[in-house]
């Protein structure tokens, strides 16, 4: 049994930056045709590229604010998507994709300073978040980003 919970981005806040027009920090939000996989932040979904509509704008995962607060361009699907309910797994679609999706996964302790940095490689994601919520007691959380754009894909909290 895994020891995490993956947090994507809510459906609440993705309607409020569609209905908005605007990210947190005030930039206008860029509506395109999907060029790239993404993933989606709020389904954890690749995008269909040439097909599906997204949105890009500017995010901060983080709930303090100090100098490991990364905000960055992410992108979400135009339309209205349901969030990501295999909470207990790692998106299985992003987790087989490892040219596409090269992973890195950032720890940090209750203060939100990073700790911890590990390239996922060829390891299998799932494990690894155990082994280091296992291994490493002082991580409250992780992210996954990706390891060449350095752009933040979801939340993973240790249960």
């Amino acid at each position: 049994m895994n020891t995490f919970k993956i947090v994507p981005m809510s459906e609440e806040y993705a309607k409020q930056i569609r209905s908005n027009g605007i990210d947190e920090f005030g930039n206008p939000v860029i509506k395109q045709i999907a060029s790239g996989l993404g993933p989606c932040r709020v389904s954890l979904k690749p995008f269909k590229t040439n097909v599906d509509m997204r949105l890009l704008f500017c995010h901060s995962p983080f709930a303090i604010n100090n100098a490991f607060n990364q905000p960055g361009p992410v992108f979400i699907q135009a339309d209205d998507v349901a969030a990501y309910r295999d909470i207990y797994n790692f998106p299985a679609e992003i987790k087989a994709d490892k040219v596409n999706f090269p992973l890195t996964l950032i720890g940090y302790n209750s203060r939100q300073l990073m700790i911890l940095t590990h390239l996922v490689g060829e390891a299998d994601v799932d494990l690894l978040i155990n082994e280091i919520f296992e291994n490493h007691p002082e991580i409250e959380f992780l992210h996954a980003r990706n390891a060449e754009a350095c752009c933040y894909i979801c939340k993973i909290e240790r249960l």
